[in-house]
């Protein structure tokens, strides 16, 4: 069974996706609260595997809510429920250790998709948001000059296909590997990074300038 506790301070929303989750047979709403000062200490009694968790909230906001989550238990995955897909929202809440990004008008096939995700693959994020995040990477300031951080050459290739949004079976696709071989990449790569997902590791990359230095001319 799959753990999963609500934040969202839209009653009605947030007693839809109770019910709703809790009617699965794989699943199991442990509450839903409004608020992350309530979310904290519940994610603490109830040790949810899952916390979906609305971006804008009364009082400290979702992305510190995953911040503040994470931080103290970082096996429980949040997943944020959005409207806004602002770049900068999304890096933000990348940084924070978000494992998925779901808008709040998605069919609720793509919810139970994103909470059923394993908790070791590459964070779910909707192909639509998946397009708008990738492009804000160029829009990033240039840093400084960096080394590679011990990466490869091949970790480099690899990198650079993450860059545009591809998980691991796609990688293992388009560079002719094994998907084991690829995940082994990746997670190197999340390694060397000090990065906890594949996205928040895109976006070190790329905050730090590594990314450009490994994309084809």
């Amino acid at each position: 069974m799959i753990r999963v506790l609500v934040v969202e301070d839209q009653q009605a929303m947030a007693g839809a996706l109770e019910i709703a989750l809790g009617a699965q047979p794989d699943l199991v709403c442990v509450g839903a609260v409004a608020t992350v000062e309530e979310a904290v200490p519940l994610v603490a009694a109830q040790a949810p595997d899952v916390v979906l968790m609305d971006i804008h909230l009364p009082g400290s906001d979702g992305i510190e809510g995953t911040r503040r989550i994470r931080a103290d238990h970082p096996r429980t995955r949040v997943l944020l429920l959005t409207a806004d897909t602002r770049p900068s929202q999304l890096v933000a809440a990348t940084s924070a250790g978000a494992a998925g990004f779901i808008a709040k008008d998605s069919p609720f096939p793509a919810v139970l998709a994103a909470v059923r995700a394993p908790a070791e693959g590459p964070v779910y994020v909707e192909e639509s948001t998946l397009s708008l995040l990738v492009s804000a990477l160029d829009s990033l300031p240039e840093g400084p000059a960096r080394d590679h951080r011990g990466l490869t050459p091949r970790e480099g290739e690899v990198l650079r296909l993450m860059g545009q949004g591809l998980g691991p079976r796609a990688i293992a696709e388009r560079l002719v590997v094994s998907p084991h071989t690829a995940r082994g990449h990746v997670k190197r790569i999340m390694a060397k990074l000090g990065a906890h997902s594949q996205l928040e590791a895109v976006v070190t990359a790329a905050r730090s300038g590594l990314l450009r230095e490994f994309r084809e001319p």
